[in-house]
């Protein structure tokens, strides 16, 4: 885990829970992103950028 591909992080920037989803599939890890995203676009970013780098 923790290896993103580049099309992972483009996915991860323009619709953040989908970039998550392709790594994790349906585990918390993807329903944090999806709940941070529909707060505020930039925290569902960050957050699937740093999920898939770690």
């Amino acid at each position: 885990m923790g290896r993103a591909t580049f099309l992972e992080i483009v996915l991860a920037i323009l619709l953040p829970p989908l970039g998550v989803f392709l790594q994790y599939e349906c585990r918390e890890e993807f329903w944090i992103c999806l709940v941070l995203t529909l707060f505020g676009y930039l925290p569902g970013i960050i957050y699937a950028i740093y999920i898939l780098t770690k």
